[in-house]
């Protein structure tokens, strides 16, 4: 369910490396999450240029149950974000781990993801939620 070829946070973020040679990522939340969430109908995220800290307040995204805080992974400055949940918020919840991704990062210290969990000790740490 949760992919191998990305590392997780505990507040249910991922971080997929696309380029380690540039440091970019893409960032976006987990299935688990958006399941928790339920129907996501709005997702504020920060601007492209913005800087992002690792593990620090990136955004907020909101469903019909609740609005919570999405927090960075990694620390950087965001290069692109998804324009498409600004029209299409669902994708998060249809696609969290494809077309619902949230920012592309350029990565200040890629030594932060050997913080995050990868998918095997993901899984485990929602076993014991």
């Amino acid at each position: 369910m949760n992919p191998e070829d990305r590392k997780y946070s505990r507040e249910h973020e991922w971080a997929l490396v696309e380029d380690a040679a540039a440091g970019t990522v893409l960032v976006g939340i987990t299935h688990y999450a958006q399941d928790q969430l339920g129907d996501v109908v709005y997702v504020e995220l920060p601007d492209t240029g913005a800087p992002v800290g690792h593990m620090a307040k990136m955004g907020e995204i909101e469903s019909v149950k609740a609005v919570s805080d999405l927090f960075s992974p990694v620390s950087g400055e965001v290069t692109e974000i998804n324009g498409r949940l600004a029209q299409e918020p669902e994708l998060v919840n249809t696609d969290p781990f494809g077309d619902g991704w949230m920012l592309r990062v350029r990565m200040t210290d890629p030594a932060e993801l050997e913080a995050l969990l990868d998918a095997g000790s993901y899984t485990e740490y929602l076993g014991g939620l």
